[in-house]
């Protein structure tokens, strides 16, 4: 018996998945827009999903579609936007009471299809366009959203790592778009973006739950139909070697400076090493018990907090800490400092046995909600591998030290950002 029992096939131009578990009381539906992040249509779509969310034809007004979600024994809608390597994916995330559970056997599975059917394919219209109502509202919620990051500086300072650091890549785009492009996003400019989506997108539906796989899929094929389509992106391949280290120091009125560092891992989820790369970045700075934790922030009290994460499908890892300005240049020392420790294999079996079982622990509570399974299995799509979660947790065991050691030798340095107060110097 696997973990997770996933059922796969292509149906009407999606890719249906469905995982059958006993685990939940509810049904939970997820479903995945993929297309290449570019520059000319990145807001757009950004501003896309959350105005087909609106509203329907059915219920023509937010507080009319929220009422009947209630209706719904309470189901729940939401969409969400995320970069994954140099793709750009929108997610509808439905989740409802299943029937089975409830004296009242309303197919409540079958009308949340139905409405997300009509969410997606049948949205409102006028004059062959959005509803420039909509439109409008929607624009002044995402231009709220874009500058919210510039008030987060943890957030901020991640994000101007990555511009600065993959700015003649599509990677440097953010999610959410930019506010200068919404002002020429119009009524009909929208949804035209939106019929191409829905004719090249790359589609993926995730139905997890108690349920009856084939029936699903009889109702899946009589609600939704996609334009015919073969489409499966491939995973970039590039590799982009570092020339020399780019350092950007930007000063703000901030009183606590924000050290953000990112290198190149040449090594991505479809690589052979990734599971080498996650127990890396575990030793490294992703744990409790990590160098940088340990190092930057307990012994020489230098940040306020210290951590590194890994981009599985772009290859890259971000080190973020927390910092004094006067303490900016033995900061980035001790960090380096680290990963030379990590090239020269000096951490201990116990350390590296620890890291193995957070990093299991950390899977198997990830599967321990359906999102969290949605999100495990859709790195296959996005990678264009087929691994099951057994397979993904057996190779992060098998994980030598000599490995971990042999990933650390691939990384390479290419982007510091400093934030720092606008007395600070570097």
């Amino acid at each position: 018996m696997f973990l997770l029992d996933e059922t796969e096939q292509k149906v009407n131009g999606l890719t249906l998945h469905t995982i059958h578990t006993d685990k939940f009381k509810t049904n939970t539906i997820v479903l995945r827009m993929k297309a290449p992040l570019d520059e000319e249509n990145v807001t757009q779509r950004a501003l896309l999903p959350y105005v087909l969310q609106s509203a329907t034809p059915s219920y023509p007004q937010t507080t009319l579609l929220r009422s009947y979600l209630d209706e719904l024994y309470g189901a729940v809608l939401y969409v969400d936007l995320a970069k994954k390597g140099e793709h750009h994916i929108i997610t509808f995330f439905m989740e409802v009471a299943n029937e089975i559970f409830l004296k009242d056997q309303t197919p409540l599975l079958d009308k949340a299809l139905t409405l997300l059917q009509e969410i997606v394919l049948s949205p409102v219209t006028e004059n062959g366009a959005f509803k420039s109502e909509i439109i409008e509202k929607e624009k002044r919620s995402l231009k709220q959203r874009i500058q919210a990051v510039y008030d987060d500086k943890m957030r901020y300072s991640n994000l101007r790592l990555i511009e600065e650091m993959c700015k003649d890549e599509p990677y440097h785009l953010h999610v959410n778009g930019r506010i200068e492009d919404l002002e020429v996003i119009s009524a009909e400019s929208l949804y035209a973006y939106y019929q191409k989506a829905i004719a090249e997108d790359e589609i993926d539906l995730y139905i997890i739950g108690h349920i009856d796989s084939a029936k699903v899929a009889e109702t899946v094929s009589s609600t939704f139909n996609f334009s015919d389509r073969n489409v499966r992106l491939q995973p970039e391949a590039k590799t982009k070697h570092v020339a020399e280290v780019n350092e950007v120091i930007e000063k703000q009125d901030v009183k606590q400076g924000k050290l953000n560092i990112g290198f190149r891992t040449n090594t991505t989820y479809s690589d052979s090493d990734y599971d080498a790369l996650q127990v890396f970045n575990g030793i490294f700075g992703g744990f409790s018990h990590s160098k940088l934790f340990i190092n930057v922030r307990e012994k020489e009290s230098l940040a306020y907090y210290a951590a590194s994460r890994v981009e599985s499908h772009k290859g890259l890892l971000m080190v973020m800490s927390g910092i004094d300005a006067a303490n900016y240049e033995r900061a980035v020392t001790i960090i380096k400092e680290q990963m030379k420790a990590m090239i020269d294999g000096d951490f201990t079996d116990e350390v590296l046995a620890q890291t193995k079982a957070v990093i299991r622990n950390q899977l198997l509570e990830t599967i321990d909600t359906s999102r969290g399974i949605a999100e495990v299995l859709y790195h296959n799509v996005v990678s264009s591998k087929s691994r099951k979660l057994e397979e993904w947790i057996a190779g992060i065991e098998a994980v030598t030290k000599e490995e971990v050691v042999n990933v650390a030798k691939k990384i390479e340095l290419d982007t510091i950002y400093f934030l720092t107060g606008l007395e600070g110097g570097k």
